[in-house]
C-alpha cells in the first residue's frame, strides 16, 4: 500500500497491497479478519471481507474493508488490516445418494435446531 486510505462510514474500501505471493500447488490462501485482540484495538469498526486466492494468481493481494461505524477510519501505510491464511485443498470423490444417515441435529442449522 503506497498511500494512506480513509474509509468513510458504512462504505467499503478496496486496498491493493504491495504484496504478491505464489501459493503452493494443492493449497489456497484466504484473506480474513484480524484476531479479536487486534480488532478491539481498531474499535471493532473495520470488517475485512473474506476473499480467496488460488495457486495460479500472481498479482498483488487485495483487501476489501467495510467500515461499519459512523465515523471515518484512516488506514495508514504499515497498519495490520487482515490475515492471510494458507490452507491445504482436499479433493474428494462425490457420491450421490438418495438419503443421508440420521443424526441428533438433523437438518437444524445455524445453531438453531428448532428451525
Amino acid at each position: 500500500m503506497d498511500d494512506n486510505h480513509k474509509d468513510e462510514p458504512l462504505l467499503t474500501l478496496p486496498i491493493t497491497t504491495d504484496l504478491s505471493i505464489a501459493i503452493p500447488e494443492g493449497t489456497y490462501a484466504r484473506v480474513g479478519n484480524l484476531s479479536l485482540s487486534l480488532s478491539l484495538s481498531l474499535s471493532l469498526s473495520l470488517l475485512c471481507l473474506k476473499g480467496v486466492i488460488n495457486a495460479y494468481y500472481r498479482g498483488p493481494v487485495g483487501v476489501i474493508l467495510f467500515n461499519h461505524s459512523n465515523v471515518d477510519f484512516e488506514v495508514k501505510v504499515g497498519d495490520r488490516i487482515a490475515l492471510l491464511i494458507i490452507e491445504k485443498i482436499m479433493t474428494l470423490d462425490v457420491i450421490e445418494v438418495e438419503d443421508l444417515d440420521a443424526t441428533v441435529k438433523g437438518e437444524g442449522g445455524f445453531g438453531f435446531t428448532s428451525i
